[in-house]
């Protein structure tokens, strides 16, 4: 089981423990976690479920493709740490990633 602490802008933290067989989106829905969306239902159209990685994990994680890259020009608030969390599956080298969820999408 992965920890993965989802910390929303009010200061709100979301722990949930993840077994690897949703990606970060799919979790953080069926979680209740406020302000991922997921619109598009993770086919990279919509930018509904950015997130902003804590800077110490970023290293762990498979870098953006193209796709995510473009989707990415279109989030409110960008940052060098900002990720669609649709393309992030939690795996036993994610344990005790921390995301925090934008004031808005």
């Amino acid at each position: 089981m992965t920890k993965i602490t989802y910390i929303t802008d009010d200061g709100t933290q979301f722990p949930v423990d993840a077994d690897g067989s949703m990606n970060l989106m799919r979790l953080a829905m069926s979680e209740g976690v406020p302000g991922i969306e997921g619109i598009c239902g993770g086919v990279l159209s919509c930018a509904t479920c950015h997130v902003y990685v804590e800077e110490a994990w970023l290293d762990k994680l498979t870098p953006p493709d193209d796709e995510e890259v473009l989707m990415l020009e279109f989030v409110r608030e960008y940052r060098t740490t900002s990720r669609l969390c649709c393309q992030i599956t939690p795996a036993a080298e994610l344990d005790g990633l921390v995301v925090h969820v934008p004031e808005s999408q």
